[in-house]
Formats: structure tokens, sequence, C-alpha cells
């Protein structure tokens, strides 16, 4: 099976070897590099339109050098060539975005003019719906790396704090009337850091961040839930991208098809995803607008949101809809075009005409 190099994919794609494991079939892992890899200081709405972090995997599918590919569902384009199946589609991760910060804050704690880092387009057209205060700054990198970005100024603040206060400690040794600000020297607190901790004390500061947002799913697959303070968006406010959360196997073979299905498919989440997946196509939105759909099986339904918005979040489109299971793919279609009526498809449209800019 393909996978992309980095800490995330690497992870996902071993979550779908060690399910494969337990049904006693053997998995190799090849790492593949993407376009999205190579290229890191483009904006990910960008490097979407074209398959950035996929067509590099499922070429090698098509080229039959490999079996399968697993993705990122959130990252596939709704075009994918003819011969190309999602055959399994495991268990969804939590599916929403979380706000992640130094001290814990919700997004209504930050201050006014706060600078909240991502690069997607749609968590920067939500941000600023909600909140037109804020200062939306890029943000790549792997898991890790954002955070570590977002941690390294509060880091070196407090480091170079506690450097002045050992030396402040050190002129007025012996004196009762020195108030000390930490309990701590400067070396035992570097002890106490973690590990990444550590790396965002030592980076270089670009942009200095109050918050960022990031997937919850990418957070927990990283094993980073318990090393940072987050919170979570509320999912019918922040909805959440097409897909998220959840992973995609493809291949071509009729056999691996059917061996990858039998094994590994969840149908709840095959059903969610694929009227998440099916609005936006329908849409027309893929990665280069600001497009937010959220679907949730719930017995004979599937309950939908919708969110729409300007790439400036100036304007927004938002509703809800209860499908029938029975002919979910149909009639997420027939949603989709009742968005398109009330004005989706011209913001759509828009965000279209300044990507091409």
């Amino acid at each position: 099976m393909a996978t992309r190099g980095s800490a995330l994919a690497r992870a996902q794609a071993a979550s779908v070897q060690g399910a494969l494991a337990s049904r006693r079939l053997d998995v190799e892992l090849v790492e593949v590099e993407t376009t999205g890899d190579r290229i890191q200081d483009e904006l990910i709405h960008r490097l979407g339109k074209t398959g950035a972090f996929v067509r590099a995997l499922d070429e090698r599918v098509l080229d039959g050098e490999v079996d399968a590919a697993v993705h990122s569902m959130k990252d596939m384009p709704t075009e994918k060539p003819a011969d190309l199946v999602v055959a399994g589609v495991p268990e969804r991760a939590p599916a929403g975005d979380v706000l992640v910060t130094a001290e814990g804050h919700d997004i209504d704690d930050l201050p006014e003019g706060a600078v909240v880092g991502t690069s997607s387009l749609r968590r920067q057209a939500q941000l600023l719906n909600y909140r037109e205060d804020l200062e939306v700054e890029p943000l790549r990198g792997n898991v890790d790396t954002r955070i570590e970005k977002l941690l390294a100024t509060h880091l070196q603040r407090e480091h170079e704090a506690r450097v002045e206060n050992d030396k402040e400690r050190q002129e007025k040794k012996g004196k009762t009337d020195h108030d000390e600000a930490f309990d701590e020297t400067a070396d035992e607190w570097f002890e106490g850091l973690t590990e990444l901790e550590r790396q965002a004390l030592g980076r270089k500061v670009e942009t200095e961040y109050d918050a960022i947002v990031l997937a919850e799913a990418g957070l927990k697959r990283s094993g980073l839930t318990e090393k940072v303070n987050y919170e979570r968006l509320p999912r019918t406010t922040f909805v959440p991208a097409p897909g998220q959360g959840a992973i995609a196997v493809t291949a071509a073979d009729a056999e691996v098809i059917d061996l990858i299905r039998d094994k590994l498919d969840h149908p709840r989440t095959r059903v969610e995803t694929t009227v998440e997946r099916t609005i936006l196509a329908e849409l027309g939105g893929g990665c280069i607008a600001p497009v937010g759909v959220h679907a949730l099986l719930q017995g004979e339904h599937v309950h939908v949101d919708v969110q729409v918005l300007s790439t400036d979040g100036s304007e927004s489109i938002k509703t809800s809809r209860d499908l029938p299971v029975g002919n979910h793919a149909h009639a997420a279609r027939e949603f989709a075009a009742a968005l398109r009526d009330r004005g989706a498809g011209q913001l759509v449209e828009a965000a279209r005409e300044e990507a091409e800019e």
C-alpha cells in the first residue's frame, strides 16, 4: 500500500495495515512523495485543486506498482480516474476541528485581533465569519510542526523570563527581600518539557500565533491530544470539511477491491462520507472554495449540515436537512441542487475565480 511519508500519513496507513493484519492479511507500506509534500510554501487550497496530496499515490496503483493507496479522504479530489475505486473506508475518527492554544483558551476568549494560524480556506472563512476581528495567517507543515510554531513564542518568552530570574537570584543571593517569580530554575524547567516543547523552544519564530486550528482526527492520530491544550469548535458553527476524519483506501484491481471492502469497510462511515462528498461534487467546490459538509447517520435518516462561505467570511449560506438513508446519494444530489439555487453556486464560482487569479 502506498502512503505519504508524513508522520500523520504513516500513522493512518499503519492503522489500515493493522486492521488488515488482524484479518490475516500481510501489508507492506511504500512511502511516496507528493507534490504537496515538496511545495511547502503554497496555500493548501491552491494545491488541493490538483490533488497535490493524492495523485502520485494513485498513479502507483494504476501503474500496478502497488495494490492500493491510503489517503486522508478530505484531501481527495471529487473527480478521479475511471479505473480507480475507493475500495475501503474504515470507521471514521472525530470529524470536527479544534482550536489549539498555549493557555487553553476557547475562541471567545481570544483577545481582539488575535492571530490564528491555518492554511485551510474553509477554516479561514469560518473564523472570519464568526469573529471578523481575528487575523488569520497561513500555517503549513505536519501536525507537530504546526503546534511547535504555535508554542515557540510562548515558550521562548517564558525561558527568557526564567533565565532573567535566575540572574536576579544569583545577584541577590542571601538577601531576604528577593521575591521569587518561579519555583524552578531555567534548567529545571527545561528538564520538565516534553520533546515537542523542546523542539518548539529552539524554533525560529516567523509568525507569532495566538491559536491554530487543526482537525481533531489529526491531533488524535498523531498522539498529541494529551500534550496540548485544545477546545473543540462546535460542528454546527464550524462545519467540517467533507470526509474529514475519514481514511480512504483506493484500488484498481477487482480482487483487491473486493478483499479490502470485505475486510475494511465501515458501512456507517461509507454512507456519511458518500453524502458529504456527493454534495461537494455537485456544488463543484473541491478544495478551492470554503465548503463545510458534515453528515451523521441517525436511524433511517442522514442528518446533514452544510455551510458555504465567501472566501473572506462576509457571506455564508448555512442549512441542514435529513436525507433518507435508502437513497442517500440521490437525496444528497437534490440537496446540493437546492443549495445552488439559494446562492451557494455563486459563492463557489467566486472562490474559483479568485483561485485562478
